[in-house]
């Protein structure tokens, strides 16, 4: 590679790094500073501001289009900003004092990534933000993107070592995406349906709990025990999983429970255990949990928290059930165990 352009308001901000709570490290690197570092002897690495964070001015379009037009590659940096998002007083680009109206990318930064995407330059978004986008442009044209967060002192080295590949990602989403506002429920809405991926019904923007990497993982091997156990009795759950593809990574193994015939009202699904595990290319592992009878219970109509009998699902996999190519029999499988007796109250 002999020349990247490096675009956007988040590409060489420094206060971007750090979020909103943090000390005052000795250095600090940019996304610019850390592709700069990593790039190959001889290659050039072009950089325009291109627009501010918040705001309409347009101005540095042209620079950023010229820089794209002269690389191989593309990389546009933004998001948000701890002045949009952080708390009041410090918000000083917030609409709402540190609250957000709308989780879209703000300002002229995705007319930005449009303006870039249109010179034919493949292109690499990463995202610095401290919450949620709705990038749905982006998931529909930008063949690459990369969550940063605000991720701290040395985030350009981090962002640098993921893009050339020095590191395979291996990160999952601790927060929905939605696609808009209109997915949420009213702010002073107080119920949990609707809330959090526990409770949500509809097809989020990204899941939580997914992630990619640059290999490819399979599932299989399930094993469930026992299928029939006594309510306030633990269930082994394993699953194999193996590299599937030609270099080796990490990845989040992922558990979900589901509750399918609760009397009272529970999440259709919710997070029962996570292991991560390295593996080489063919390599297989397989991964225990041990579900325990809290991760079974219901808070019922008296306000205690029991066992109830019943059937239950779990799912073993890179991420939840059929969100985002969480195919069942590959990277995800499941299975159902039985609970029997009596009801138990459990701590």
């Amino acid at each position: 590679m002999k020349s990247i352009a490096v675009i956007g308001p988040n590409a060489d901000d420094h206060d971007v790094l750090l979020g909103t709570y943090n000390g005052t490290p000795s250095r600090e690197v940019t996304a610019l500073e850390g592709i700069r570092s990593r790039a190959p002897a001889g290659c050039e690495v072009r950089y325009a501001k291109g627009c501010e964070i918040t705001g309409d001015v347009r101005s540095g379009f042209g620079e950023a289009v010229a820089a794209a037009e002269k690389a191989e590659v593309a990389v546009v940096v933004l998001g948000l900003h701890p002045r949009i998002e952080g708390e009041e007083g410090d918000a000083v680009d917030s609409e709402a004092n540190g609250d957000r109206v709308h989780i879209d990318l703000p300002g002229a930064q995705e007319e930005l990534l449009k303006a870039v995407h249109d010179t034919g330059t493949p292109v690499v978004l990463v995202l610095m933000n401290g919450s949620a986008v709705a990038i749905n442009w982006a998931e529909g044209n930008v063949p690459a993107i990369l969550t940063a967060w605000y991720p701290g002192e040395e985030g350009g080295t981090a962002v640098a070592e993921a893009l050339f590949g020095d590191y395979n990602p291996a990160g999952r989403l601790p927060v929905t995406f939605y696609k808009s506002l209109d997915q949420l429920p009213a702010f002073a809405d107080y119920r949990m349906e609707g809330h959090t991926y526990r409770y949500f019904r509809q097809e989020p923007l990204y899941p939580f709990g997914y992630g990619l990497s640059y290999t490819r993982f399979r599932y299989g091997s399930l094993r469930v025990g026992p299928e029939r156990v006594e309510a306030g009795g633990e269930v082994e759950v394993c699953a194999e999983v193996e590299n599937a593809g030609g270099r080796a990574g990490e990845e989040v193994v992922q558990l979900y429970v589901s509750n399918a015939a609760a009397s009272a009202p529970v999440p259709i699904r919710q997070l029962a255990g996570f292991r991560r595990v390295s593996l080489g290319p063919g390599e297989r592992e397989s991964v225990r949990f041990t579900l325990t009878p809290r991760q079974m219970s219901l808070i019922d109509e008296d306000g205690s928290r029991v066992v109830e009998p019943g059937e239950f699902a779990v799912v073993v996999g890179g991420g939840q059930p059929g969100a985002r190519g969480m195919v069942e029999g590959e990277s995800v499988v499941g299975g159902r165990f039985e609970v029997v007796g009596v009801v138990t109250e459990v701590e």
